[in-house]
């Protein structure tokens, strides 16, 4: 049996975030750009709100932007996918971050399927 090799996942986390913000560094040095994550919250749910201002914290520490949006837990999946729409069609977002889990009245595979990859 071969020697078993033990792996410093907090140290390995950090060397990728910062292979991460140093990309992010080249973006904005040769192309004006930097990165930015919208991030849609439907409902009061305590972890995912927990979920959300870590992602937060992580891409601003990387150098990115985020734009949050939090809907009330009586959002309409109607709303809900008008509010992506209008996020797909933003030049200025290039990710789209939809936190489950959603109202049940909501359709989760309409939602993933709305956003445009």
């Amino acid at each position: 049996m071969a020697d078993a090799k033990l792996i410093d996942g907090k140290a390995f986390a950090v060397s990728i975030r910062k292979a991460i913000a140093e990309k992010v560094v080249e973006l904005r040095e040769n192309h004006g750009l930097i990165p930015k994550l919208a991030v849609i919250l439907v409902g009061e749910d305590p972890a995912s709100a927990i979920y959300v201002r870590n992602k937060d914290k992580a891409l601003s520490d990387a150098g990115m932007e985020s734009q949050q949006h939090t809907l009330p837990a009586e959002t309409i999946e109607e709303d809900l996918l008008g509010l992506i729409d209008q996020l797909n069609a933003d030049p200025s977002i290039h990710g789209i971050l939809v936190q489950l889990p959603l109202p049940e009245a909501i359709s989760v595979d309409k939602v993933i399927n709305a956003i445009d990859p």
